[in-house]
């Protein structure tokens, strides 16, 4: 069984940093692209980073330098640094992983709010 399981989330101050981790299960982790994604409130869901499994990432571009994604094989571990954090970057952070290029599974997410 696919499990996601994200944390890290939490209050910040604008321009303050939260590091958001996920731990992956049920699947071979270092064989797949992790995304993560995010949903701000009364907003659709929104594509922010995937890292494949190169380790090579890619950002949409309203969090391009602020925001770091990694990932750690070891440990079935997603990261995704975020500084120089933004109001507008409140919202419930959730990891994914595409299977077999057919099955997207998801986490149930962690909460970011960004406010002074």
């Amino acid at each position: 069984e696919v499990q996601l399981v994200e944390s890290g989330g939490g209050l910040a101050q604008p321009g303050g940093s939260l590091r958001l981790s996920c731990v992956a299960s049920g699947f071979t982790f270092s064989d797949n692209a992790m995304s993560w994604f995010r949903q701000a409130p009364g907003k659709e869901l929104e594509w922010i980073s995937t890292i494949n499994r190169l380790g090579i990432p890619v950002y949409t571009e309203s969090v391009k330098g602020r925001f770091t994604i990694s990932r750690d094989n070891a440990k079935n571990t997603l990261h995704l640094q975020l500084d120089n954090l933004k109001v507008e970057d409140t919202g419930r952070y959730v990891c994914s992983v595409v299977i077999a290029s057919t099955t997207m599974y998801r986490g149930q997410g962690t909460q970011v709010t960004v406010s002074s």
